[in-house]
């Protein structure tokens, strides 16, 4: 007998896709739940129709199969589909896992009604009890719930059976950036209700402390029963009198014999209100009743009051405009693919809030439930996203009425699940659709049920920023120029909120110009922020012996960003794929291990909550650059680092400071009078232990500059020999390798794939070749010129080596081609002896900074290991580099080593690899450290930009062509 979901085919047929599927609600089931978690039997079949095996084997719940040993593994792509067939065509071969297990039935809910929830499955979900069909799902990332009241028996034991089939016609609509998996990716549990229960909540906290509780109600068993009405406590206050409800009015359309509505409605005095910074909440409960007062049902929900409104162009929380300092978020984990646990979630959260995020916008689907929970509980704004992103044949969807009833479905489902979060301030349509009557269809279904939030859909923007016609209400763009940003702000046509939905691409050494981009933002009214592409490298754990995912057993293979010997981080291609979009799966602000990369302390500086404004005679103004709060959740200490080695600190007394308001305070130190150098720094810490952060954690530490370097002074000439080679190279005790000039980097994904990379090769900069012009001497003096031959032009380099007192000064001039007029750097390059293992600077630190990434990185008096300083960005590339260096030494265990001098500052790397060592490799595991440290002296560093999916770098922070000049001195310690 064929089996009835088989034979509807519903991975071809995108009108099937709730059959038996119970609606959804924003009832929380899963207190009191039978946990169904854990090794199930498993088998997994070449397709939907092929028969069952005897042998069984196992797979974890929940979890995706594609990482635990089945043969069928991850596979990468960014806007292509994993197979030619079109929408809403799916593939023969069509992998599909068949999971089975029993289950028993507590005896004591006996009477009950018997819910399966199935928390997500990939992509096509169909449910069978002892053999009998119960019904399908669609929809990835949203709960399934199917009502086995009538298939089970409280006492007995069952076989529950769940069939997930991995590609489907929603698979078209679910072309998410992301590694491509099958399974069940959430956990599955039964619970019971009563057949008196509640089919829904909906809260509507306000900012003014009015609070709406809309219950539906529900009887299995058929008509409502009498006399049944429902109460509701806030934190333990009665909200309202106990009401009954009003028996139905024939006349009324909404409501029937088999579904009751009630509303609560009160005003709570002195409301603590709910936002990002003061995320206050409130417990929730609703209990339903019997004519005779029992206790039929209950609802828990912690509440937030607050309003979100677009006045004008703003975006308001509680009537202020508040800027959105988000990321993009994917569910993720390196060992589980799509699976993440409550803990992964709060660690999560927990490392954007330290870092100064306020915002996620959940790319590109609904994500877990624990999220929104956590959310509002952290204090995170959230943009919900549909589980729709149809990128590979985008046009074609979004105006097929094939796939109307998809779109509305997973739009409506998402707001009915989520609805009661006071996080949730803005509906998403989705992503990368293009646009159309779907969408249209989707938004008027949310502005109906739900017009408390604005919608926004970035396809919208096809029709222009400001059509008032769209179904968008904020002007959401992806990676726009930053001067398109600032010309619609200042064009007198803006009509809506400005707020980039990507932005400032993290892809390997990356998101240069973030800083530039907050001084427009904070200076421009109309524009109000965006979220970073993106939070996670989704880089998946791999044994290199042979290729395959490590899965849930590799806890302790990897820290730092760093993996143990054996391992490496995976991305697309190195699962054996044909297609795949490589490293393009990397690019996020944290490692897959959640390491931060240095761009992290970028954002946590531009979102700063106190400021040090300017410098006057009167003392210091500070800041509060918070939109709700004071300043008395933090301290703060002064910290003064002048330039000949000193670092003075002292207690800082932080003002009481209205949000938005400036106080001057007096000036901590009275500086020496040497002349050198000064720089001061305001570290400011958790005053108390935080939800976020325990008491004394760095939340910022802004930075001005009080007394600028003086004029250098003429080093005094002589003190010994110079030595140079027949070739004009430079040989020194300390040096394995002489300076040369040094024109290429090892790209950047943003170099790769903004096509610098290809130009510079093109120029022939990866293999100059050098070839000695002449040496001159006068007196101790040595002049070394020399030509550096391109494919398309040649450099002229001079090198005068000059002995001063104690060690040597080298003066260096570069003249590039005309053609060359956006050279990664030009500076030099040399190796040292081995052993000098402590690098120790004066200059921005002690993080990796970039000319156009180097906020984060305040000038001080630093020191690292040598091998501390690399950044192992997942494809092996350009990293390591400080910016702003004045002097550095590079010592060994005995003290000895080598100690420059720069004539201003500078970009400075010192690292084991050499350009050319990171350009030959793909992934860290090929690469060899050299025993010396490869250290480049930049006299111009081209600035990191986004252009891998951006905008490129700025103009200003790109290597001009024409001559160039640098110097600097070295000595041994």
């Amino acid at each position: 007998m064929t089996d009835p979901l088989i034979a509807l085919r519903p991975w071809q047929a995108p009108e099937l896709t709730s059959w038996r599927r119970l609606p959804m609600n924003a009832v929380d089931r899963r207190s009191g739940a039978l946990d169904l978690d854990g090794d199930w039997r498993f088998q997994l079949l070449p397709a939907p129709d092929a028969p069952l095996a005897e042998a069984w084997s196992s797979s974890h719940v929940p979890g995706v199969w594609t990482v635990q040993g089945t043969g069928d593994l991850p596979q990468y792509l960014n806007i292509r589909m994993p197979f030619p067939d079109v929408p809403p065509h799916s593939p023969a071969a069509n992998p599909t896992g068949v999971y089975e297990r029993e289950i028993e039935v507590p005896a004591e809910w006996a009477g009950r009604r018997i819910v399966l929830q199935v928390g997500a499955a990939e992509s096509v979900l169909l449910v069978h009890v002892d053999g009998r069909p119960v019904g399908l799902s669609k929809d990835s990332h949203l709960a399934a719930e199917f009502d086995l009241t009538d298939l089970v028996r409280p006492g007995g034991r069952s076989v529950l059976r769940l069939t997930v089939v991995k590609w489907s016609d929603a698979s078209h609509i679910e072309d998410q950036d992301h590694w491509w998996h099958g399974g069940i990716t959430r956990s599955v549990l039964l619970y019971a209700t009563d057949p008196l229960h509640l089919a829904d909540v909906g809260v509507r906290a306000r900012f003014d402390g009015r609070l709406r509780v809309d219950c539906q109600v529900r009887d299995t068993g058929g008509a409502l029963p009498e006399g049944w009405y429902v109460s509701g406590d806030l934190d333990g206050r009665p909200l309202a009198q106990d009401r009954e409800f009003d028996r139905l009015n024939a006349e009324d359309e909404r409501v029937s014999d088999f579904l009751g509505e009630v509303r609560i409605e009160t005003v709570v005095p002195d409301v603590r209100t709910w936002n990002a910074e003061t995320p206050e909440l409130y417990t929730l409960t609703v209990r339903l009743h019997r004519a005779d007062g029992t206790v039929a049902d209950t609802f828990r929900h912690r509440v937030g009051f607050r309003d979100v409104e677009i006045v004008g162009r703003d975006l308001l929380v509680n009537g202020e405009r508040v800027y959105i300092r988000g990321v993009n978020r994917h569910d993720f984990h390196p060992l589980t693919g799509r699976t993440v646990t409550s803990e992964d979630m709060r660690a999560d959260l927990l490392l954007l809030k330290r870092f100064g995020f306020n915002a996620i916008r959940t790319a590109h689907y609904p994500n877990d439930p624990g999220l929104y929970d956590l959310a509002d509980e952290l204090g995170f704004y959230v943009v919900d996203e549909a589980d729709i992103e149809s990128h590979d044949h985008a046009h074609e969807i979004a105006d097929d009425p094939r796939y109307l009833g998809a779109f509305v479905d997973r739009v409506s489902r998402m707001v009915l699940r989520d609805k009661n979060h006071p996080s949730v301030i803005i509906w998403s349509l989705g992503n990368e659709s293009d646009y159309g009557a779907n969408h249209d269809a989707a938004a008027g279904w949310v502005r109906r049920h739900d017009p408390s939030r604005p919608v926004q859909y970035e396809g919208a923007a096809k029709r222009g920023w400001a059509d008032p016609d769209v179904a968008s209400d904020i002007a959401c763009p992806m990676y726009a120029p930053l001067e398109d940003c600032l010309a619609h702000a200042l064009s007198g046509e803006q009509t809506k909120p400005l707020i980039q939905c990507e932005y400032s691409h993290a892809m390997g050494n990356s998101n240069g110009t973030l800083a530039d981009h907050w001084a427009a933002i904070e200076s421009t009214p109309g524009l109000q922020g965006g979220f970073i592409w993106e939070f996670w490298d989704h880089g998946i754990l791999q044994h290199v012996s042979d290729g395959t995912p490590v899965g849930r057993a590799g806890a302790g293979r990897y820290a730092n960003g760093v993996t143990a010997p054996g391992y490496r981080w995976a991305y697309g291609g190195d699962f054996g794929e044909e297609h795949h979009d490589g490293v393009f799966i990397a690019d996020g602000v944290v490692f897959p291990d959640r390491t931060p990369k240095p761009v992290m302390f970028e954002h946590r500086e531009i979102a700063a909550p106190v400021r040090i404004e300017y410098v006057c005679h009167e003392g210091i103004e500070l800041g509060n650059h918070q939109h709700f709060r004071g300043l008395d959740w933090l301290s703060a200490t002064w910290e003064l680092s002048l330039a000949e080695g000193l670092t003075l600190t002292a207690p800082a007394e932080l003002p009481t400071l209205a949000p938005g308001s400036t106080a001057t305070v007096p000036m901590p130190f009275e500086l020496p009078d040497d002349g050198g150098e000064a720089w001061l720094t305001l570290r400011v810490t958790t005053a108390e232990d935080m939800p976020w952060a325990a008491r004394g954690s760095e939340v910022c530490a802004p930075q001005v500059r009080l007394r600028a370097a003086p004029t250098p002074t003429a080093p005094v000439v002589g003190g010994g020999a110079v030595r140079v080679d027949d070739d004009g190279l430079l040989v020194h005790p300390l040096l394995a390798a002489a300076p040369v000039l040094s024109l290429w980097r090892a790209p950047t994904d943003n170099d790769e794939l903004g096509g610098m990379a290809g130009r510079w090769r093109a120029w022939g900069l990866d293999a100059l070749v050098r070839t000695p012009v002449s040496v001159g001497r006068d007196g101790e003096r040595v002049t070394v010129v020399a030509e550096y031959v391109g494919a398309t032009g040649v450099v002229r380099h001079r090198q005068v080596f000059t002995p001063v007192a104690g060690g040597l000064r080298v003066d260096e001039s570069a003249e590039l081609p005309e053609e060359w007029d956006d050279v990664a750097r030009v500076g030099s390059v040399f190796e040292t002896v081995a052993g000098l293992d402590l690098l120790e600077w004066f200059g921005q630190g002690p993080w990796e900074s970039y000319p156009d990434r180097a906020g984060g990185a305040p000038v001080g008096h630093h020191a690292l290991p040598v091998d501390a300083l690399f950044t192992p960005y997942l494809r092996p590339q350009e990293s390591g580099g400080r910016h702003g260096v004045r002097r550095f030494t590079l010592s060994a265990a005995d003290a000895t080593g080598l100690a420059v001098e720069l004539d201003a500052p500078r970009q400075v790397s010192v690292t084991r690899f050499r350009a050319e060592d990171l350009t030959a490799v793909t992934h860290h595991d090929e690469l060899v450290p050299r025993a010396g440290c490869v250290v480049q002296l930049d006299a111009a560093h081209r600035g990191l930009g986004t252009a891998s999916c951006g905008p490129d770098t700025f103009a200003s922070y790109r290597v001009p062509t024409g001559v160039h000049h640098w110097s600097w001195t070295l000595r041994a310690l």
